[in-house]
């Protein structure tokens, strides 16, 4: 049988051919007319796509090289910051802050769960120069509330700064950036956008860079003052990854074509499919008789299931790649073996979910010896998305 290599993981996510071939054509050199066009196209269909007034700016690097820009133009060693961390990257939030010399206070939720507002109220001090967090934990595939933790902040009066990585919620997730009072947000090239890795976007608030005048940590390659000079210029302030920057361009511009050639309805619809398919992902698994791991606050970017007693979720991810050829992502660190992650964000469909689905029928059924019928995980994703559509 023909086999056709379907990639399900939350990161790095299929391709969109339209920015392949972008890719392929751009050969400009970065300091000309041409790449200045582009790229102020590009900053300002970030704006529309993030979803926001203030600046965007584009750094060559994996969305951990913004993580530590937010870290090293907001805060100076010895300042206290809060981090809240329920999972593998919010550990590294508190890796980052503390190798540049801030005293993290941490708010920690088990693995497969999201925060209490209260233990965050409780944890927050007048001293806090920023709070660190993630839109979605992408480890354990939870979903944290952004809005609520930004309205905590707003009823606490409290003067920090609110960072989140949305690494993988940006284009799974709906957010207001200006209205909840996000002060950076981050984005990755490699998830919902649609190509390859080497880019981070974030946006950046007027209380962000008045931080910047301020802070003491040292930046060089991440200082965004001298890539928000830059930019005005159309410029990066660096080499910039050209060919990333085409196929970037590329995807917005299929985004806003999925609605018409308006960005901004394009990314509502683009977040839209996500959850959709992540419901519907969630309900084909769970009528397979499968645990999900982050049942209570499951994320739209991705699904985490948890692998029954006795098994180890890598013979799971194996099968699938071996049987279809389908590349689901296993879980990390501690979680290696008991869980396993598939994707719906970026350029996954409907059917996309059905493929997935129907895979897992067949090694429930002649790996797992589950009493499974055919079809069983098929229909209950089907129902969802049949209401989904209806509305």
């Amino acid at each position: 049988m023909i086999r056709k290599t379907r990639l399900y993981t939350p990161g790095p996510t299929p391709l969109l051919p339209a920015a392949q071939f972008a890719m392929a054509a751009a050969d400009m050199h970065h300091r000309t007319p041409e790449f200045r066009a582009l790229y102020q196209k590009v900053l300002a269909q970030l704006k529309i796509f993030v979803g926001t007034k203030n600046d965007v700016l584009l750094l060559s690097s994996s969305g951990t090289g913004a993580m530590e820009a937010a870290v090293t133009n907001l805060t100076s060693p010895g300042d206290k910051v809060l981090v809240l961390t329920a999972g593998k990257f919010g550990e590294r939030w508190t890796g980052l802050v503390k190798a540049f010399g801030c005293e993290p206070d941490v708010v920690s939720a088990p693995y497969g769960q999201t925060f209490d507002i209260a233990q965050i109220r409780a944890a927050l001090k007048p001293e806090h120069k920023a709070v660190f967090v993630q839109a979605t934990e992408t480890s354990t595939a939870v979903r944290h509330d952004i809005e609520a933790i930004a309205r905590l902040l707003k009823d606490a009066c409290s003067q920090a700064l609110l960072v989140v990585d949305g690494i993988t919620g940006l284009g799974t997730t709906h957010f207001d950036v200006d209205g909840w009072g996000i002060d950076v947000l981050i984005g990755g090239s490699q998830k919902a956008v649609m190509i390859p890795p080497g880019l981070a976007y974030l946006s950046v608030s007027d209380r962000a860079w008045a931080a910047m005048e301020t802070s003491k940590n040292p930046r060089y390659y991440f200082d965004l003052r001298k890539e928000r000079k830059n930019a005005s210029k159309g410029e990066s302030a660096y080499t910039p990854a050209v060919a990333l920057i085409a196929g970037l361009g590329a995807a917005l511009d299929y985004i806003a074509g999925q609605a018409g050639g308006d960005l901004e309805k394009g990314r509502i619809a683009l977040v839209n499919n996500a959850q959709v398919n992540a419901a519907a992902t969630r309900a084909g698994l769970v009528a397979l008789g499968f645990r999900l791991f982050a049942p209570t606050a499951p994320a739209a970017a991705a699904t985490a299931v948890a692998v029954p007693e006795g098994m180890d979720s890598s013979d799971m991810v194996k099968a699938l790649k071996t049987r279809f050829a389908l590349v689901a992502a296993n879980g990390q660190g501690e979680m290696k073996g008991k869980l396993f992650r598939v994707a719906h964000l970026g350029f996954f469909d409907y059917l996309d979910t059905i493929a997935l689905l129907g895979a897992m029928e067949h090694i429930a059924k002649d790996t797992l010896g589950l009493p499974v019928a055919y079809g069983q995980a098929v229909e209950a994703a089907q129902r969802v998305y049949a209401e989904a559509v209806k509305q």
